[in-house]
């Protein structure tokens, strides 16, 4: 039994045929209790209209409010406890699924499809963008992470229900469930699928959501690991003390020698209060 939930914002020209690629392949896959739930988040074009023929379950939103926010309604409204989500604009390849799935079965919290190919990456900019996202959320989670925003996955409702109150309601819902189930100790695996051309434009706008991706990714280690986000400025204030007292050694600089002492009595402050708010976190955990 599983629910497949597919947020859609302007994808006309492809949902019905996302929609009969999954029928296929969940009825090859002899599932035999299965439910298609798509989300449309405030289209402008013909994607309700379109939705609503396919003999699926459609939630309708009355204005565009968010790819995170979709998933969170579609999951909350899902009828089994396995759920996938997928796009609606035929890039996930859902013939990956069964593999995907044989994956899940063998005692996975999640299982995620990683992205490879030639359309991942649609303009010049994204490659070191995501790379630079990629190292972010590994440090934070403290883990290899070969695709930190996947939107192929599965997973179960019950797990994923004691998150959706703290994921994001935007793009970043993918990388902000990555970091909480990395940081929680839940079993995440990683399996690779070809990326395919996207049907119509990206809704994805690079620079303000890879600022709220940086902004959920602070959020997340405040929330999960506080503790590691103050060494991190821990470390930053003991290399400018490194570089004061170098410039002090070298050059003669008094200023510098009163830099270094400086950014280390800053530094020791700071670990501090990490250790303050990994207390506090472990007392609202209990």
């Amino acid at each position: 039994m599983i629910s497949v939930v597919i947020p859609a914002y302007n994808e006309q020209d492809a949902i019905a045929g996302t929609v009969a690629e999954i029928k296929q392949i969940l009825t090859d896959m002899a599932i035999a209790n299965y439910e298609i739930i798509i989300v449309n988040d405030g289209s402008d074009d013909d994607t309700a209209s379109i939705a609503e023929s396919l003999t699926t379950r459609v939630i309708n939103h009355p204005h565009r409010i968010g790819y995170g926010r979709s998933l969170k309604d579609g999951i909350r409204q899902a009828q089994y406890e396995t759920i996938i989500i997928t796009d609606a604009d035929l890039t996930y390849p859902f013939n990956e699924v069964p593999a995907l799935y044989a994956d899940y079965q063998q005692g996975f919290d999640m299982v995620v499809g990683a992205r490879t190919g030639k359309h991942l990456n649609e303009s010049w900019i994204k490659a070191p963008l995501r790379k630079v996202l990629q190292y972010i959320v590994e440090f934070s989670a403290g883990r290899a992470i070969p695709d930190i925003n996947s939107g192929l996955r599965i997973f179960s409702k019950t797990t994923v229900m004691q998150y959706l109150n703290h994921l994001c309601d935007t793009f970043s819902f993918t990388t902000s469930m990555t970091l909480a189930y990395m940081m929680t100790g839940k079993f995440v695996h990683y399996r690779p699928i070809h990326y395919q051309k996207r049907e119509g434009h990206s809704k994805v706008r690079l620079f303000r959501d890879s600022l709220r991706t940086m902004q959920y990714i602070l959020q997340a280690i405040n929330y999960y690991n506080p503790i590691k986000l103050f060494m991190l400025f821990a470390l930053l204030c003991i290399v400018f003390a490194m570089i004061g007292f170098f410039m002090s050694a070298v050059f003669g600089f008094h200023s510098g020698f009163l830099l270094g002492v400086g950014g280390l009595l800053i530094a020791l402050l700071v670990v501090c209060f990490g250790l303050i708010a990994d207390l506090l976190k472990q007392i609202m955990d209990k």
